[in-house]
């Protein structure tokens, strides 16, 4: 981690916190069964949403890490 801003460091302890591996057979039995979102979704879907993520890695726009502004979604 050193080297790394502090919201650097935010976002990648939030994608620590969900990171897994799974076999397609595996998560296709999950998506079935499972009420919950993906672990993958769970980080790409929420991050790719907001700009602070953007700012802090410097993701040019038109990157797959990042919606473009007018389809983001703004909770809050």
């Amino acid at each position: 981690m050193d080297g790394l801003t502090p919201e650097q460091r935010f976002f990648l302890s939030y994608a620590t916190i969900w990171k897994s591996k799974q076999r397609d057979e595996d998560l296709k039995l999950r998506l079935t069964t499972d009420p919950h979102s993906p672990a993958q979704y769970r980080v790409d879907g929420p991050l790719s949403n907001l700009t602070e993520f953007q700012k802090a890695f410097n993701i040019p726009d038109g990157s797959a890490m990042v919606r473009p502004a007018d389809k983001r979604v703004n909770i809050w």
